[in-house]
């Protein structure tokens, strides 16, 4: 988002903080940017999934969650490198195989 903004000669915006993309479970440190969009099955902890899609990214992450106003980030942003058959794509979607639980600092297998 800095770089877009640089580009037009804007403000460079702060980070957007994780809750603004409502993810379910965050992932840090399994390689390049986007890896997950070559993976099929994955183990967190103890519990497998297998991935089912792509997200695509609606317009309620240009929602800032604390003040309530509405901006163009990150969908811009996301669409100058993250966008096909008309949709802005960020993360993945996973179903377990079975009931298990997982927890916050659980390792992560791609299988």
């Amino acid at each position: 988002m800095a770089e877009t903004a640089a580009e037009r000669g804007e403000e460079v915006p702060a980070p957007l903080p994780m809750q603004r993309f409502r993810p379910n479970v965050v992932i840090d440190g399994v390689g390049t940017p986007f890896a997950e969009d070559e993976w099929k099955r994955v183990r967190i902890g103890a519990v497998d999934f297998r991935v089912t899609k792509g997200c695509d990214r609606c317009v309620l992450t240009t929602i800032d969650t604390a003040t309530y106003t509405k901006g163009k980030e990150p969908i811009r942003t996301l669409s100058r490198h993250r966008k096909r058959d008309g949709k802005v794509w960020f993360g993945i979607n996973l179903i377990p195989d079975a009931p298990g639980r997982i927890t916050q600092g659980d390792s992560i297998t791609i299988l």
